[in-house]
């Protein structure tokens, strides 16, 4: 049986969304690219409106806005099903355009303004496994020039106490606390990090970023700072200064190659990995909060998918009865 012919766009419908289109060019300068994805996604929002006997959008009630975002997700005859985050970006150009109706006093109310757009699934964050990060923290180790210490001090500190990169470089030598063992005690060291909003927090440092830090500091830190003018700055470039995000990252991929890492390893990934293992560890949830400086536990909590996931896996393989 072939399927329903597609209804033709009503001519008022086309005029309104010609209308909204035209404002969006010449009073926001909304871009070629921008106006063709609007006229794409409203000629489908047309020809369903069609199908629902209205001759003009601003006869749309807030049932056909939800109905149509239902049809978006579920597909039709004539279209796929779309994502989450494809229905959302219809569902954009269709709330634009009952707003300027409204606004226009096209009509009274606007049947879109309490239809929210669909939650797209949480992603999970991308972790490598201890294994990975130990290759990556052994290439970083190989070289003693002032260079090869500064790079395995900061690839230990990212993945040590899972800084964000803007964090580790906006370092100075003053945050860093602790580093060499007391009497009799082992060292407790500490590094203050200024995170998002300005927001404050003080995070442990392991046995091995302490030791990597601490040689950095001896041997390799004194010979960058030669070439400067003198910077508080931890992480310096090789002419002394700073150094720069782009520089850290040109760090991080070097040693990532050398490492023979095939996954796309970014600092982003060394903090991921340090929640992810944490959690696969035991550590409770609230206390990698903490850590991490998230103003939420609801942030860190996507962490505990993978060690679900991980949870999962082991199960799978193990148990004789699990499939």
């Amino acid at each position: 049986m072939p399927p329903d012919p597609v209804p033709e766009v009503p001519a008022r419908v086309a005029r309104e969304v010609r209308g909204w289109l035209d404002h969006l060019e010449v009073e926001r300068g909304a871009s070629a690219n921008t106006l063709a994805s609007y006229r794409r996604d409203l000629r489908r929002y047309g020809e369903f409106l069609a199908r629902r006997g209205r001759a003009a959008a601003a006869e749309a009630s807030e049932r056909d806005v939800t109905d149509f975002l239902a049809e978006l997700r579920e597909g039709t005859a004539g279209h796929r099903p779309l994502a989450a985050s494809s229905a959302a970006r219809t569902l954009v150009a269709v709330r634009g355009l009952h707003r300027f109706l409204a606004l226009e006093g096209a009509t009274a109310t606007d049947p879109a303004a309490d239809v929210s757009p669909p939650t797209p699934p949480a992603r999970l964050p991308k972790a490598i496994p201890v294994d990975d990060v130990e290759r990556l923290l052994t290439a970083a180790s190989l070289g003693d020039t002032p260079a090869a210490l500064r790079d395995r001090a900061l690839l230990e500190l990212l993945y040590g106490v899972g800084a964000r990169i803007g964090e580790a470089v906006a370092l100075d030598v003053d945050d860093v606390q602790g580093l060499e063992p007391e009497a009799g005690r082992e060292g407790t060291g500490t590094v203050r990090l200024l995170g998002k909003g300005g927001k404050e927090r003080l995070v442990p440092v392991g046995r091995y970023a302490r030791e990597a830090l601490a040689a950095y500091l001896v041997r390799g830190r004194p010979a960058l700072a030669a070439a400067g003018r003198g910077t508080p700055a931890l992480f310096l470039g090789l002419r002394g200064g700073r150094l720069s995000r782009q520089g850290a990252w040109a760090v991080l991929q070097q040693v990532a190659d050398r490492a023979g890492l095939s996954a796309h390893v970014s600092p982003h990934t060394l903090r991921h990995s340090f929640a992810t293992h944490l959690l696969d560890g035991g550590a409770d949830v609230r206390v990698v909060q903490e850590l991490l400086g998230h103003a939420s536990v609801t942030t860190t909590q996507v962490y505990t998918l993978v060690s679900v996931q991980r949870l999962l896996e082991v199960y799978a393989g193990a148990h004789p009865r699990a499939r």
